[in-house]
């Protein structure tokens, strides 16, 4: 429906659609709002189209521009707060961390503190802050349960480019996921729309107004009830890796949102935990233009599950078990 670029609290799009629905629709949709939320950033002048202000039943037509501003929440400060984070590189541009599972990104309803930005606040260190307070430094995020590389930047400058390597797929994520059963091939790519579930606003699904979204799968072993796979991002939908392998019968293993969370015992996972891990990071300095590759290895908890359910000796003495299924071979 619209090509988005943007970055935190303020976004623009093009509308590249015949049939787009009304300003407060679109809105919502393309920005995955709830349609409330985006019919009052409409009345209250946060958005406009080719720089002018509409109503919420305005319909936009192709080729038309809209910008939306979000305005972060009243009376909330983002305080900084003394939080272990492994950080695996940092200069003066940016940051890379190794985020844990169990930590939520940025603070929200129902998680003011505790979240990685707390934590990189409490470092004392300079952030972006295009991403507005809550989000500061912020390029792109991971689910809570999620483990693995993120990129983070410390200048404006640094944020704006690398927000727009993401929006332009010149930053490439690779995470290691296991599902349960096995895919109909060792290369499967889903091409699917993620929005919000019509049927439950806190999950996402593959619907047919949502937004574009592309993921790649690669098998790197087939065991007895699972596949351990490669994937990697064409686009950056909230949850989209777990709705896609969702959507195609193929649940991640311990992902108790999207169908996958029974059987733990039967893989040595433990509870409150999935097998997705963004192991695998690659990107141009913002500023230098250098290429930076940075490998994350499987967390112990991840570890334990694939050596249980590969059952192969050699992987014991591996501090990696995903070197040992070429997971870093860049022409898998």
């Amino acid at each position: 429906m619209a090509a988005v670029s943007g970055t935190g609290t303020h976004h623009e799009f093009t509308v590249d659609a015949d049939d787009a629905p009304r300003l407060d629709l679109l809105v919502s949709r393309t920005l995955e709002l709830t349609r409330t939320q985006a019919a009052t950033l409409v009345a209250g002048g946060h958005v406009l189209v080719d720089g002018r202000r509409e109503r919420s039943s305005f319909k936009a037509t192709r080729g038309m521009r809209v910008a939306v501003d979000v305005p972060p929440p009243p009376g909330r400060e983002v305080l900084a707060e003394d939080i272990a984070v492994h950080v695996v590189f940092e200069d003066e541009h940016l940051l890379v961390v190794d985020k844990a599972a169990g930590m939520v990104v940025h603070p929200a309803p129902g998680n003011w503190s505790g979240t990685l930005v707390n934590a990189l606040k409490g470092r004392g260190q300079g952030l972006a802050a295009g991403g507005g307070d809550e989000r500061a430094g912020l390029v792109h995020r991971l689910d809570k349960d999620t483990s693995g590389l993120m990129v983070v930047a410390k200048t404006d400058q640094a944020h704006r480019v690398l927000s727009k390597a993401i929006a332009e797929r010149r930053i490439t994520r690779r995470y290691a996921a296991m599902c349960w059963g096995h895919l109909d091939g060792d290369k499967v790519t889903v091409e699917q729309p993620v929005g919000r579930d019509p049927n439950d606003r806190l999950k996402m699904a593959v619907v047919t107004d949502g937004r574009s979204a592309r993921t790649d799968f690669t098998r790197l072993a087939r065991f007895l009830s699972t596949d351990l796979l490669r994937c990697q991002l064409h686009s950056g939908r909230t949850h989209q890796i777990r709705v896609h392998l969702a959507s195609v019968g193929h649940p991640v293993v311990g992902d108790d949102t999207y169908g996958g969370g029974g059987a733990r015992k039967l893989v040595g996972l433990p509870p409150v935990r999935h097998f997705l891990h963004a192991a695998w990071l690659v990107f141009n300095h913002p500023v230098s233009g250098e290429a930076m590759d940075f490998r994350s290895p499987l967390p112990e908890e991840l570890r334990q599950c694939l050596l249980t359910v590969a059952e192969l000796p050699d992987l014991i003495a591996s501090p990696n078990p995903l070197d040992y299924f070429d997971f870093y071979r860049a022409d898998r």
